[in-house]
């Protein structure tokens, strides 16, 4: 084998042969230069380590240094004897070589499969998955209410936090920024976080449902608040100046005591002006349940007036309110898309209700809730002296004379009776509404049972 002392000179007069050539250095042991058949010069490091377990038997190993042009022969040299040093002392450096290979592959795949974990489980792409799988099983009222949530209160503090890394204190933080007095929406998002949270636990997107340790947040009071037939007077009154579908909106909700969402996305084909019902669709109720509505005289006169607007929009030449539209949104701006702006269109009403008060010189209308018509028709309904079915069948309500064993046995529709209450209700609503005819008022003559 070729020795000398491994320097610029001696490398750059090194030739290339048919094979590997090898010079090695006659200073430091195992220091040597491997010259390639295409010219290469390389820095190389031979020595001998103990075999795992035989201390008495060795093994040759070759480690490489670096290529000339990258180092000097001195850089060589000096990363040579600090090699040698690693070998006295046991240390086989190709094994810790490769060791740091194998730890950095590791470490980076490592941080591969975090990004892709970071990425895929971030909460918006979860979010995501979760609500296009919720729609396909829910009714739209409650898809609604959690797309809401997820995309009001949720999204703003965890859009790119990986789930996994989403806390009870990440959630509670959440709920206490909603404001004390906004009882119902604390609940609300605690309620589909911890839907949503208990289907990734499921999945095994994470180790548990952080909502379960959570105290959940107390219920709302109960609203109680009925109004009084001067309140419900002043209400229908002003209505009048309210641009339609408004004016007709707020009418309907007082006259038929159905719920808000149900009454905005009534449509035509629902309607039947030749036995004045309104069926409500399973899909479309809150119970999923379907549910017929009997539409007293001033409900379909109502209706009428947004009939004709119809067919005046649409320039039609056959003008007839009796003549209902087929299909499409009943209370729509455009006849395309049904009523949404519920805040926008109550802050009209309260405007208009306002100014008739102040006209009348009378005090303002304590503060009160669209769903307090629904509430005052029920109690309306108790001093008319209609029976308790009778106002649970009208409002749709699986519940008290019809839960349990009961709701299983009677199957009374109460359709006859449901009518009778609803026209006695809309007489007595122009009765306070008109003084003049309270004559119209009528009693009707079933005597209200407990469930």
């Amino acid at each position: 084998m070729a020795r000398a002392s491994i320097t610029k000179r001696t490398v750059d007069a090194a030739k290339p042969g048919l094979k590997d050539s090898f010079l090695w250095d006659d200073d430091v042991a195992g220091f040597g230069l491997k010259v390639t058949p295409s010219g290469g010069r390389i820095y190389i490091y031979q020595y001998r380590i103990a075999r795992p377990g035989h201390a008495e038997r060795t093994t040759m190993k070759r480690f490489t240094i670096g290529k000339h042009g990258n180092l000097t022969p001195d850089q060589a040299r000096k990363r040579a004897k600090e090699l040698a040093v690693m070998v006295e002392q046991g240390i086989d450096p190709r094994q810790r070589e490769l060791d740091a290979f194998a730890a950095a592959d590791e470490a980076k795949q490592r941080a591969e499969e975090q990004a892709r974990r970071d990425t895929d489980l971030a909460f918006e792409n979860v979010a995501a998955r979760w609500l296009a799988e919720y729609e396909l099983g829910h009714r739209p009222r409650s898809y609604g209410q959690a797309a809401l949530v997820v995309n009001k209160h949720l999204m703003p503090k965890l859009a790119s936090k990986p789930l996994p890394s989403i806390g009870r204190a990440d959630l509670q933080d959440i709920l206490d920024g909603i404001p004390a007095r906004q009882a119902a929406t604390r609940r609300t998002v605690y309620a589909y976080a911890s839907i949503f949270f208990g289907w990734a636990f499921q999945r095994g997107d994470i180790a548990e449902n952080p909502l379960q340790a959570m105290a959940k947040p107390q219920a709302p009071k109960a609203r109680d608040r009925a109004l009084a037939d001067q309140e419900l007077a002043t209400i229908w009154k002003a209505t009048t100046d309210l641009r339609q579908p408004l004016s007709t909106f707020y009418r309907v909700l007082l006259l038929t005591g159905q719920r808000r969402e149900e009454v905005a996305g009534m449509n035509w084909a629902e309607l039947d002006r030749s036995t004045a019902t309104w069926t409500i669709p399973a899909d479309r109720a809150k119970n999923g349940v379907a549910h017929i509505v009997p539409l007293a005289s001033t409900v379909v006169a109502e209706l009428d007036r947004l009939a004709l607007a119809v067919q005046v929009r649409e320039k039609s030449d056959n003008q007839d309110a009796r003549n209902w539209p087929k299909a499409g949104p009943v209370m729509s701006f455009t006849g395309k898309v049904a009523l949404s702006c519920y805040s926008q269109a109550k802050a009209a009403l309260d405007a208009e209700i306002a100014k008739v008060l102040a006209k009348a010189g009378d005090e303002p209308m304590a503060h009160w809730r669209v769903h307090d018509l629904r509430r005052t028709l029920a109690t309306g309904f108790q001093r008319l002296g209609i029976r308790f079915e009778v106002t649970e069948a009208t409002l749709n309500h699986v519940s008290g004379a019809k839960g349990g064993i009961a709701g299983v046995y009677q199957r009374h529709d109460w359709k006859e009776e449901k009518r009778a209450a609803l026209d006695a209700w809309a007489r007595h609503v122009q009765a306070i509404v008109h003084p003049a005819d309270a004559s119209n008022i009528v009693k009707i003559g079933i005597v209200q049972k407990s469930a």
